[in-house]
């Protein structure tokens, strides 16, 4: 009986030190490719209509080239505090193209706005009008 219960405590502590490792980020599930932006005071709506008529374009010429699969522009509900005004969460297939997808955003900017000097007014009238706060990766939950 003694031996029986120590064999049952030795493998529940293994158990639970099992579930107390955490474990690494799958590489072939779905990423998220978060960026955090803040408006410019007075800016939030000018930046707004900029992601409409620029940056829409473009993801949607990087997402037809399997760039990444979906993105979403989200903005705080009313009465939020936060430290951004603008959220653009990108979807993409797995770690490696979450790798690629400046690179990727790059090249539907070349296509879409074939003009250079027209790419960087795009530039510059884009960093008049909001900071990047923060970039960050998460992993959907398996």
């Amino acid at each position: 009986m003694t031996r029986g219960l120590f064999v049952f405590f030795l493998v529940l502590s293994f158990v639970e030190i099992g579930h107390a490792i955490p474990q690494a980020p799958s590489s072939d599930g779905a990423v998220f490719v978060a960026y955090f932006w803040r408006a410019k005071p007075g800016q939030a709506d000018a930046y707004g209509n900029y992601i409409k008529t620029v940056a829409e374009p473009i993801d949607e010429n990087a997402r037809r080239a399997g760039v990444f699969e979906e993105v979403r522009t989200v903005t705080p509900a009313a009465g939020t505090t936060t430290d951004w005004t603008h959220l653009r969460i990108f979807r993409l297939k797995n770690a490696a193209a979450a790798d690629a997808l400046g690179a990727g955003l790059d090249a539907a900017t070349a296509r879409v706005v074939s003009d250079e000097a027209q790419r960087k007014a795009n530039s510059e009238r884009s960093a008049t009008m909001r900071d990047l706060v923060r970039r960050e990766v998460w992993t959907e939950l398996r």
